[in-house]
């Protein structure tokens, strides 16, 4: 029996069994009934959706949304329109998403790419079957496997989990992932545990996010307010960027 202690806040416990993978499906449930429905991803269009895929890189969900309302209010949610606004232009209104030369020049690689290679269109553009589809949103400027992951889920409505800092520091915490595991290991490790149900997914990124910003901070947890605070846990987790 594979066995953890908390080493929380100095507090000790008496070893207990580590949850195992089908403990997925519990800590979902769990966090549904606490939380509730998250109604992510907010956006109007898929096109807006994926725009915002690139524009959360490195940042908050508030400044996102800033450079959001920026290219709203030019009528620059469309493909074209995005194509026709000059770079710097282009950088000025999505300055709020920080970084903003290089998402910038990723928007408009990935919008010129939507267009030339899918007219633009979305329902066009999710009738490739998505494992061929990831690989060419791979192979764009700026696209990682999270960023095309999102594109895949939530505009693309694809059964793909999708695996962020958030995800990662939870599982680890929680002892569900150990010692240095890659995106693809995490991530193919869920699909395997979990139903390919594509609203399942959505919520359950949503939910762990939601985690995540709420009590599963980086450096000061707040465990004891937490939905997952009563299973065995560990500070001991790789140091990552967000939150």
């Amino acid at each position: 029996m594979i066995t953890a202690t908390c080493e929380l806040s100095g507090e000790r416990m008496r070893p207990q069994r580590v949850p195992s993978a089908p403990s997925l499906r519990k800590i979902y449930q769990k966090l549904f009934r606490v939380l509730g429905p998250q109604g992510w991803w907010p956006a109007k269009s898929s096109f807006e959706m994926m725009l915002g895929a690139i524009l959360t890189q490195a940042t908050n969900w508030h400044n996102v949304e800033q450079a959001i309302q920026r290219l709203a209010h030019t009528g620059a949610l469309q493909p074209r329109e995005v194509l026709a606004i000059p770079a710097r232009r282009l950088e000025q209104l999505v300055r709020p998403a920080g970084y903003f030369r290089q998402k910038a020049k990723r928007v408009k690689a990935f919008t010129q790419w939507y267009v030339d290679r899918y007219a633009g269109r979305a329902r066009r553009m999710f009738r490739t079957p998505w494992r061929k589809l990831r690989e060419e949103l791979l192979a764009l400027h700026g696209i990682g496997p999270e960023t095309a992951d999102s594109m895949l889920l939530y505009a693309g409505q694809q059964p793909v989990f999708v695996i962020d800092a958030y995800t990662t520091r939870i599982f680890r915490r929680h002892r569900l992932i150990r010692g240095k595991a890659t995106y693809d290991t995490i991530q193919r490790w869920v699909m395997q545990e979990l139903p390919a149900d594509t609203q399942l997914y959505n919520e359950y990124h949503a939910l762990l996010v939601a985690v995540g910003k709420q009590f599963c901070h980086r450096r000061h947890p707040d465990c004891n307010h937490c939905p997952l605070g009563k299973l065995p846990r560990t500070l001991e987790v790789n140091i990552d960027g967000s939150g």
